[in-house]
């Protein structure tokens, strides 16, 4: 079995979707990239990324001028983790109060209803 990664804070995911978004990406692309949001240090993100690469979920690799940096696990994997992760966290492992919650939800959209049955009809038909 294969050892289970780390979780991810809030600035790491955030790094990770720059990194997922661009494919690779330098640690001054991940800087500049979170500088049109916010105010952050450019040795914070170094020191981020260095952690992320610890923690398994980026790999480096020597560039022309500066190393570039990969994921290791593509987004919707993580992304699946986590959703389980907090599901057993939050709702004991079943997610049918979650659906319920997203059901009655003021902030989720007619369309995303509608595709969230369209894929359980195709769940359901699988079976």
């Amino acid at each position: 079995m294969k050892p289970r990664k780390i979780g991810l804070t809030d600035q790491e995911l955030e790094i990770m979707k720059i990194v997922w978004e661009r494919e690779t990406a330098t640690v001054r692309e991940v800087y500049e990239e979170l500088l049109k949001h916010r105010k952050i240090a450019y040795t914070t993100v170094l020191t981020m990324m260095g952690v992320l690469e610890q923690k398994g979920r980026l790999r480096k690799e020597a560039g022309e001028r500066a190393y570039i940096y990969h994921p290791t696990e593509p987004q919707s994997e993580v992304v699946g983790t986590m959703v389980t992760d907090f599901i057993k966290r939050v709702f004991n492992g079943s997610a049918q109060p979650l659906l319920v919650h997203l059901a009655e939800s003021k902030e989720i959209r007619q369309e995303h209803l509608d595709e969230i049955s369209r894929l359980l009809k195709t769940k359901r038909g699988r079976r």
